[in-house]
């Protein structure tokens, strides 16, 4: 994708999917601004991109104050806004008994809410440059359900949610918003949560990845390499029609039937097919 003379934001930019992005971005030609809560994994961030192409800015999404700091940042190093990547999240597990109320309100707050913040700080200047593409993570857990997940799972789902109607409201303004549901993408989030499957199965975590991805019909891992692709895609003017889509990037996870699932896990097909 050609995305010389666009400038873009990303939060979670300091590792996994958001740096990635970041990669992506700048070797397309954008300038970046990458935000997160640790300047120091930001700054080495900024310094494998080509020189002058990106910006480090740390910041808390989940802190409107922060979120029109990041904003103006990124403004300010690039003299305009084009493209806003929410990308910072965070995945606690716990059923609904679990899940402690102030760790349920942190999830929402960085996952849900964090993107409401920054859409509202980034959406004037977008206003003013009569136009920009919002690029939404949200994750195969906001369409599917993952077992003891609730607020992870409530957080993406209203994050589609979010997206499309910031696509309604503001469609006609040339302002776009999509959203991107990854699957299994092996970043440092996932193989943290992984590590207790992993002790249960007395593996490693690329056992626990493997047997978590067993049953969909890549049987493996996405990279965060691979995400950037349709971030790209969304952030060119080669994507000016879209807006509202919720695009599913799973690996095929999302199209397996459960009951078929755990026929097939046993060695054998539905009625007994080979």
């Amino acid at each position: 994708m050609d995305l010389r003379g666009k400038v873009a934001l990303i939060t979670g930019g300091g590792t996994g999917i958001g740096a990635a992005i970041a990669r992506r971005f700048t070797k397309d030609g954008a300038k970046v601004c990458i935000t997160g809560r640790r300047q120091q994994l930001l700054e080495k961030v900024v310094a494998s991109l080509p020189e002058r192409s990106a910006v480090a800015f740390a910041g808390d999404v989940s802190d409107i104050v922060d979120a029109r700091q990041m904003v103006e940042a990124a403004v300010n190093f690039g003299g305009k806004l084009d493209v806003l990547v929410n990308n910072a999240g965070i995945d606690p597990p716990g059923s609904i008994l679990e899940v402690d109320p102030e760790l349920w309100k942190k999830v929402i707050d960085i996952n849900l809410s964090g993107p409401f913040y920054m859409m509202k700080a980034a959406l004037p200047y977008f206003l003013k440059n009569g136009g920009g593409s919002i690029i939404n993570i949200s994750s195969l857990a906001g369409i599917r359900c993952i077992p003891a997940m609730p607020a992870y799972c409530s957080s993406k789902a209203g994050l589609i949610m979010l997206t499309q109607q910031a696509a309604l409201d503001y469609g006609a303004y040339k302002i776009r918003c999509n959203v991107i549901c990854p699957g299994a993408i092996q970043t440092d989030m996932l193989e943290h949560s992984m590590t207790p499957l992993a002790e249960t199965l007395k593996t490693d975590v690329s056992g626990a990845l493997a047997k978590l991805t067993s049953l969909s019909p890549l049987r493996r891992p996405g990279t965060p390499d691979e995400v950037t692709g349709i971030c790209s895609y969304l952030a060119s003017d080669e994507s000016t029609f879209m807006t509202g889509a919720v695009l599913v990037l799973d690996g095929g996870a999302s199209i397996v039937d459960v009951n078929g699932a755990a026929v097939s896990s046993v060695g054998m097909g539905w009625g007994g097919a080979k």
